[in-house]
Protein backbone atom coordinates (compact mmCIF):
# COMPACT_ATOMS: atom_id res chain seq x y z
CA UNK A 1 0.00 0.00 0.00
CA UNK A 2 2.81 2.40 0.89
CA UNK A 3 4.61 1.57 -2.35
CA UNK A 4 1.47 2.47 -4.28
CA UNK A 5 1.28 5.91 -2.67
CA UNK A 6 4.97 6.53 -3.35
CA UNK A 7 4.53 5.44 -6.97
CA UNK A 8 1.49 7.72 -7.24
CA UNK A 9 3.64 10.61 -5.98
CA UNK A 10 6.24 9.89 -8.65
CA UNK A 11 3.57 9.76 -11.36
CA UNK A 12 1.95 12.96 -10.07
CA UNK A 13 5.27 14.80 -10.35
CA UNK A 14 5.98 13.29 -13.77
CA UNK A 15 2.63 14.31 -15.21
CA UNK A 16 3.00 17.74 -13.63
CA UNK A 17 6.27 18.23 -15.51
CA UNK A 18 4.64 17.20 -18.77
CA UNK A 19 1.27 18.96 -18.56
CA UNK A 20 1.89 22.14 -16.54
CA UNK A 21 2.81 25.16 -18.65
CA UNK A 22 4.12 27.44 -15.89
CA UNK A 23 7.84 27.08 -15.22
CA UNK A 24 7.47 27.41 -11.43
CA UNK A 25 4.88 24.62 -11.46
CA UNK A 26 7.27 22.48 -13.50
CA UNK A 27 9.98 23.00 -10.88
CA UNK A 28 7.57 22.12 -8.07
CA UNK A 29 6.48 19.02 -9.99
CA UNK A 30 10.09 17.97 -10.43
CA UNK A 31 10.62 18.38 -6.69
CA UNK A 32 7.54 16.25 -5.97
CA UNK A 33 8.83 13.56 -8.32
CA UNK A 34 12.29 13.53 -6.75
CA UNK A 35 10.72 13.34 -3.30
CA UNK A 36 8.73 10.33 -4.45
CA UNK A 37 11.86 8.64 -5.79
CA UNK A 38 13.68 9.23 -2.51
CA UNK A 39 10.67 7.92 -0.57
CA UNK A 40 10.58 4.82 -2.78
CA UNK A 41 14.25 4.19 -2.11
CA UNK A 42 13.62 4.53 1.63
CA UNK A 43 10.63 2.16 1.49
CA UNK A 44 12.63 -0.45 -0.40
CA UNK A 45 15.67 -0.13 1.88
CA UNK A 46 13.68 -0.22 5.14
CA UNK A 47 13.66 -3.54 6.95
CA UNK A 48 12.22 -4.52 10.27
CA UNK A 49 14.31 -6.02 13.03
CA UNK A 50 17.56 -4.28 12.14
CA UNK A 51 19.75 -2.32 14.51
CA UNK A 52 21.80 0.81 14.00
CA UNK A 53 25.34 0.15 12.73
CA UNK A 54 26.86 1.84 15.78
CA UNK A 55 28.01 -1.13 17.81
CA UNK A 56 29.92 -1.06 21.07
CA UNK A 57 30.82 -4.71 21.15
CA UNK A 58 29.96 -7.92 19.38
CA UNK A 59 27.28 -7.47 16.70
CA UNK A 60 24.13 -9.35 17.71
CA UNK A 61 21.69 -9.74 14.84
CA UNK A 62 21.29 -7.84 11.60
CA UNK A 63 22.14 -4.17 11.38
CA UNK A 64 21.11 -1.46 8.94
CA UNK A 65 23.40 -0.72 6.05
CA UNK A 66 24.57 2.92 6.26
CA UNK A 67 25.37 3.19 2.53
CA UNK A 68 21.74 3.69 1.37
CA UNK A 69 21.33 6.35 4.04
CA UNK A 70 24.37 8.21 2.70
CA UNK A 71 23.11 7.88 -0.87
CA UNK A 72 19.71 9.30 0.09
CA UNK A 73 21.30 12.19 1.97
CA UNK A 74 23.43 12.96 -1.08
CA UNK A 75 20.37 12.76 -3.36
CA UNK A 76 18.48 15.22 -1.15
CA UNK A 77 21.36 17.73 -1.23
CA UNK A 78 21.84 17.40 -4.99
CA UNK A 79 18.09 17.75 -5.57
CA UNK A 80 17.99 20.90 -3.47
CA UNK A 81 20.92 22.44 -5.38
CA UNK A 82 19.37 21.58 -8.75
CA UNK A 83 16.08 23.13 -7.65
CA UNK A 84 17.88 26.31 -6.54
CA UNK A 85 19.74 26.48 -9.86
CA UNK A 86 16.49 26.09 -11.82
CA UNK A 87 14.83 28.84 -9.77
CA UNK A 88 17.73 31.19 -10.52
CA UNK A 89 17.36 30.36 -14.22
CA UNK A 90 13.63 31.13 -14.06
CA UNK A 91 14.38 34.43 -12.29
CA UNK A 92 16.77 35.40 -15.08
CA UNK A 93 14.19 34.36 -17.67
CA UNK A 94 11.51 36.39 -15.88
CA UNK A 95 13.59 39.55 -16.28
CA UNK A 96 13.26 39.31 -20.07
CA UNK A 97 9.71 37.95 -20.33
CA UNK A 98 6.53 39.24 -18.71
CA UNK A 99 5.20 35.70 -18.22
CA UNK A 100 6.52 32.30 -17.13
CA UNK A 101 4.20 30.30 -19.39
CA UNK A 102 6.23 28.09 -21.72
CA UNK A 103 3.94 28.66 -24.72
CA UNK A 104 4.31 32.43 -24.47
CA UNK A 105 8.09 32.25 -24.00
CA UNK A 106 8.47 29.97 -27.02
CA UNK A 107 6.22 32.19 -29.10
CA UNK A 108 8.13 35.37 -28.20
CA UNK A 109 11.58 33.82 -28.85
CA UNK A 110 10.76 32.12 -32.15
CA UNK A 111 12.46 33.85 -35.11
Amino acid sequence: MLEAFVFLTILLGFFGIIFKKNLIMKIISMDVMSTGVIAYYVVVAAREGVFTPILAGDPKGAYADPVPQAVILTAIVIGFSIQALMLVGVMKLAQDNPTLETNEIERSNTP
